[in-house]
């Protein structure tokens, strides 16, 4: 009899759990060809802001945007997304999608072209998890 077990996401059960769900997704859709990349600026050597994605099946997902506190309201976070964007471009990309907390800055990407799709509301208690996309 099977028997079901709570483990750390490493290691050899997460290869098997990754391989099974690509080798159904290839047969599906074909290959995904995940890229994943970052854009840094950096002062002095210094990373103060960053924007993390990966594109695939013709879309880019920004999985994280961080600006240095003492660096905020100075046109970085645009000038990131601006260049993450351009790079999605390059690569044939048609569409982005990302998610933010309230907390955080839904209220900026809206400001650069995006709209809300997807709304969790009290995630965490209190605030909301903010889902949006923009057409490049």
């Amino acid at each position: 009899m099977p028997e079901l077990r709570v483990e750390k996401v490493l290691g050899p059960a997460k290869r098997e759990i990754a391989k099974g769900l690509g080798a159904h997704n290839i047969a599906a859709v074909g290959k995904a060809n995940r890229r994943a990349f970052a854009v840094t600026i950096r002062d002095k050597g210094k990373v103060i802001g960053g924007v993390v994605a990966e594109t695939f099946f013709g879309w880019m997902f920004v999985n994280m945007l961080w600006v240095s506190e003492h660096h905020r309201g100075k046109g970085f976070g645009r000038s990131l997304m601006e260049a993450v964007e351009a790079e999605a471009r390059k690569r044939g990309v048609r569409n982005v999608y990302l998610d933010s907390f309230g907390f955080q800055a839904p209220k900026f990407y809206i400001k650069l072209g995006y709209r809300e799709f997807g709304r969790l509301d009290d995630f965490p208690s209190g605030n909301s998890r903010h889902w949006m996309t923009k057409a490049l």
